[in-house]
Order: structure tokens, then sequence, then C-alpha cells
């Protein structure tokens, strides 16, 4: 998989991290309506996609716990919806993928906060992403 197919991947999975946040959905309900029929997505993009999005909502728990940790002065649910999505995206890559090198995760997260989320949210990600990174080797 090359890494642009990973990167969509990864966008994917923050949509329907996203999705299941906004819309109040189960996974279930996400998959059922997130993947239309008629959308060409390969199957590899797709696969990580949803491996992503499986790992990150069967740890969301941890991972919104860890955010709250490294995020002093915000509170999670008054982060913009895209931020929000895209760090338990990337953490629970951290989490579920330890084959792909921290710093790799948390450049495609801050690549992919640049074409979704306000400039002024990079800096944040990469706070964040960065003492949780620190925190997750720690262990």
């Amino acid at each position: 998989m090359t890494t642009g197919t990973r990167r969509k991947s990864r966008e994917l999975a923050m949509q329907m991290l996203f999705q299941a946040d906004i819309g109040k959905q189960t996974p279930d309900e996400v998959r059922a309506t997130f993947w239309k029929a008629g959308d060409e997505v390969e199957p590899d993009v797709q696969g990580f996609a949803e491996d992503l999005f499986r790992v990150a909502v069967a740890h969301q728990e941890e991972i919104d716990e860890l955010i709250k940790a490294n995020s002093r002065h915000w509170r999670l649910e008054r982060m913009p919806a895209v931020d929000r999505n895209l760090l338990r995206m990337a953490i629970g890559e951290m989490m579920g993928f330890k084959s792909t090198p921290f710093p790799i995760v948390i450049n495609e997260a801050l690549e992919i906060g640049r074409r979704f989320s306000a400039p002024e949210s990079i800096n944040f990600l990469n706070g964040v992403l960065d003492a949780i990174a620190r925190a997750l080797i720690a262990k």
C-alpha cells in the first residue's frame, strides 16, 4: 500500500469517526451508510480505513482520556469535531498499528489536518499528538 493510499484510508477513517460522533450513530450504522454503492474505493483503502475506524472505536474511552489529559484548557466536547476525530484516528493508529512509527502517524495526521482543519489547529494537533506519543512510548 502506497503512502497516498494509506493517507486516503486515514482520511476516510477520520470521516467515519466524524459521522459517528456528529450523527450519534453506532459503528454499524456508520458502516451501513458510509460506503455507498457506486463509490469506487480500492479494497486496500477501504480495508485499512475500516481497521483504523474499528481500533479507534474499540479504544475510544482510553483515547478520549489521553486527549483530555494532554489538551489542557480544552474540553473534548468543545474541540472542533474535525480535530477531535482526527486525534481519535491518529491515536487509534498509534495504539493499534505499532509497526507504523509515531512520527509518520503524526505527520500524516497533520497533513490531513491541513486539508480539513482550520490553520490554527495544526500546532494544537501537533502538540497533543506529540505528548500522547511520548506517553504511549513510556508505557
